[in-house]
């Protein structure tokens, strides 16, 4: 603080770094200098819908995460989480609210699970709403008798590009909402086999029985894919080189698409505060006119 002499006797207010204030019964100015006052990041729209994408696929990743460890090929040293992320953050825009996101919800949604060099399993959604892969099990009737050895003879030799010692996994996802908030809810979990022709361990014993039935000679699922997701995975460990099929969630539509558009981002990003002057959470693009009033801080 300190006393102002010549031209500034005659300025009142902010001038620069200078606060210029005069007093009753000071027969001088006083001069402050102006605070620093801490700059509030500002997001872009696009940066705001970025941000929005992480809380469901992080939801979602945190239940497949037991199942992800080797299955994105040519990471480098990027880790399963990154690589998930973006590989999605770009293919499938889910949005939930933050009040979802605080009750422990989540929405299925199509996410890539597992990206490589192996050839893809397709899977398709029959007449009955099974979903059955392309895997041929020739005259193979999957039962609760049936080994491991079993389906490894009939997976290896009725598929090409298939030998033993590969790794067949599914993962099984189910959506529900919560009785008393209404939240959607998803609930994920995995099984996998390891191909082996002399294993006699019951086939039933490893895996989800679900996701491992005999549907007209072809490996399916043993209920309808309503309300649920599903994948299976293709994987193989060439000393310590994991190769993987490309695969992607199978999602009933009726799941994830009200949840999906600008609709569902701004009711996602208006949870977080949205774009008032609180949390300036959006840049906003173009300025309101403010009246006189409005415009000395009333």
């Amino acid at each position: 603080m300190g006393k102002a002499k010549g031209m500034l006797s005659d300025i009142h207010g902010q001038v620069g770094r200078l606060i210029v204030v005069h007093r009753k019964n000071c027969d001088h100015p006083i001069v402050y200098e102006a605070p620093d006052v801490p700059k509030v990041a500002q997001r872009t729209e696009n940066q705001a819908a970025m941000r929005m994408l992480f809380s469901n696929m992080g939801a979602i990743y945190s239940q497949l995460k037991p199942y992800l460890a080797n299955a994105f090929e040519g990471n480098g040293k990027m880790n399963a989480y990154n690589a998930f992320v973006q590989a999605n953050s770009k293919l499938c825009k889910v949005y939930i609210t933050k009040d979802i996101r605080l009750n422990g919800g989540c929405v299925l949604a199509p996410y890539l699970v597992s990206r490589g060099m192996l050839t893809s399993i397709l899977y398709t959604k029959n007449r009955g709403d099974m979903l059955v892969t392309d895997i041929s099990l020739g005259g193979l009737v999957i039962d609760d008798n049936t080994t491991v050895a079993e389906l490894s003879a009939a997976v290896i030799s009725c598929n090409d590009n298939w030998e033993e010692g590969d790794q067949l996994s599914f993962i099984h996802g189910v959506q529900t909402h919560d009785p008393v908030t209404g939240v959607p809810r998803a609930k994920m979990n995995g099984s996998k086999v390891v191909l082996n022709l002399t294993d006699d361990t019951p086939l039933m014993v490893m895996v989800n029985a679900i996701g491992f039935c005999s549907v007209g000679g072809f490996l399916g699922m043993s209920q309808p894919i309503t309300e649920s997701a599903a994948a299976w995975v293709h994987s193989r460990n060439n000393n310590g080189d994991v190769s993987v099929s490309t695969q992607y969630l199978f999602v009933d539509p009726a799941v994830y698409t009200s949840y999906q558009g600008q609709d569902a981002l701004n009711a996602s990003i208006n949870s977080y505060g949205g774009t008032s002057k609180g949390s300036a959470f959006l840049s906003p693009k173009s300025t309101p006119q403010r009246n006189a009033t409005d415009a000395v801080g009333n």
